[in-house]
């Protein structure tokens, strides 16, 4: 079979099962586009021997018959999860030589199920960003071009190595992290799939903490029922995580039966935002008539806190972000700032972490230190957490009306060149999360897939937002839309 590094996981699934291919075979060709794709910055961290030491065991579990159902498949894992023995530094200087002794949760279930890792993927420092260029690494770069223009596109953010990754054919899928938007604005921006589950859902274990009340692990895919298949494994209640849910993990694939006739799915009117581009209300209005044509039931409805969403989550995110990153003091683990005679431990402090911190990330200590201080707790920082209360309520309130899921737009527009944003107030950079950020203040699950391309053809993707722990119906929800609009468009290769 030519061009192994091109399959799903379905697809590569049932040929090693079939024994049309080996787990060697397709780590081998993933490994060689990934050698040959150094210009996309996607992987940092290469981990080939492993992956094909890993790949002979996945294939002898497979004869035996034995075959779990990541078995063979091999994948991306971002950087911000922690694998023994392999760097894990969430894209920050900070972490500069960190080697975890232990494997994070996640990324424990993924090898559990035979996972196979090809190395660790770029992303934003801490996970702090929707472009990937905060990176200490570098930045990743989108596989797609606009039409006739050579100009380097980001590829979203913060799973920005993740989303380049999947979309350029490096790995069949890869882990990403979400906690504004971060596995669902780069899926939009790139024409893959990125689903953010229900908050406890995935264990955050062994993930390197942004906020902790928002983050959540999840997968990034090919297509809707490779997403199913991955969620499965990485899913799960995990006792070293208080935060995780102890609920059993469906069969998410078994769920995708497409059929959506009689669900009703809302529309709301606060997401139709002023100044959003013509391309993407198409978009969406396309999105609404294939739900409707496949016998879904579109209703308009209100969640009125919307509006608050971004500024609430730019309190609440910085200032779990400036408590989680505290214990980077250079004393532990990471790097450590060169001292002058007569240094004394504050002057280390304050020189690791000026030296190990990028700029975004000293921003959002910064601003989150801000709001968490005696004088403006309760004015910033409590009235944040009574603003996420409201929103939680609208999603609540339409749900109990009968709502199964909520159609919207992933991003306000298609991906922009790397540098475009650099020069402009971060607030405009923050605004890429306009639609995406509501659905982690509500800790529900929202899946972003690709149903349409840009004028300048790049991919444009829609979110579906389900009701808490109905994966499996948002799943299926989203493989009705995805058979309805047919997107087959992949990157021209330039790398």
């Amino acid at each position: 079979m030519a061009d192994l590094n091109k399959l799903g996981l379905a697809d590569a699934r049932d040929a090693l099962r079939k024994g049309d291919v080996t787990s060697a075979e397709l780590t081998a060709a993933c490994l060689s586009a990934i050698e040959g794709a150094g210009a996309l910055n996607a992987f940092v961290h290469h981990t080939g021997d492993l992956a094909m030491d890993q790949a002979k065991a996945a294939d002898a579990r497979i004869k035996s018959g034995e075959a779990p159902a990541m078995c063979g498949l091999p994948i991306g894992i971002k950087d911000l999860f922690c694998t023994k023995g392999v760097p894990s530094q969430a894209a920050s200087r900070i972490l500069e030589g960190f080697l975890p002794e232990y494997e994070s949760t996640v990324s424990q279930n993924l090898l559990d199920s035979g996972a196979v890792m090809l190395g660790k993927l770029n992303m934003d420092e801490f996970a702090m960003g929707s472009s990937n260029e905060t990176s200490v690494y570098g930045n990743a770069v989108n596989p797609w071009r606009r039409s006739g223009d050579e100009t380097a596109l980001t590829p979203g953010g913060s799973s920005g190595g993740s989303a380049a990754a999947v979309a350029a054919d490096l790995c069949l899928a890869a882990t990403g992290t979400d906690t504004g938007g971060s596995i669902r604005q780069p899926a939009a921006f790139t024409g893959t799939v990125g689903i953010k589950p229900t908050y406890g859902r995935c264990s955050r274990w062994g993930v390197v903490a942004f906020a902790s009340s928002l983050d959540q692990a999840g997968p990034m895919t090919k297509t809707v029922r490779d997403a199913a298949i991955m969620l499965g494994a990485m899913a799960g209640y995990d006792p070293k995580d208080s935060t995780s849910a102890e609920l059993a993990v469906p069969d998410f694939e078994a769920a995708l039966t497409g059929d959506i006739r009689g669900k009703k799915i809302g529309i709301p009117r606060e997401y139709r935002i002023d100044g959003i581009p013509a391309e993407i209300d198409k978009l969406w209005q396309d999105g609404i008539a294939m739900l409707r044509n496949a016998g879904a039931e579109i209703v308009d409805i209100s969640l009125p806190h919307t509006k608050y969403a971004l500024p609430a989550y730019y309190v609440i995110a910085p200032a779990e972000a400036s408590s989680n990153l505290a214990r980077y003091d250079g004393v532990r683990y990471g790097h450590r700032a060169k001292l002058d005679h007569g240094d004394g431990i504050t002057e280390m402090y304050e020189k690791t972490r000026a030296e190990g911190f990028g700029a975004e990330v000293q921003r959002r200590v910064m601003v989150g230190t801000y709001v968490l201080s005696a004088g403006f707790y309760d004015a910033y920082y409590n009235r944040a957490r009574k603003v996420r209360t409201l929103i939680k309520k609208d999603f609540e309130d339409a749900f109990a009306a009968g709502i199964d899921s909520i159609l919207t737009p992933t991003t306000p527009s298609a991906a922009f060149g790397l540098g475009e944003m650099t020069d402009t107030d971060p607030v405009a950079m923050y605004l890429n999360d306009v639609f995406t950020v509501t659905v982690n203040l509500a800790g529900l699950p929202g899946i972003a897939l690709p149903t349409g391309t840009s004028e300048t053809g790049l991919p444009l993707g829609l979110q579906l937002i389900g009701r808490p722990w109905e994966e499996a119906d948002l799943l299926s929800t989203a493989y009705a839309l995805e058979q309805a609009a047919g997107f087959v468009a992949k990157p021209q290769k330039w790398w």
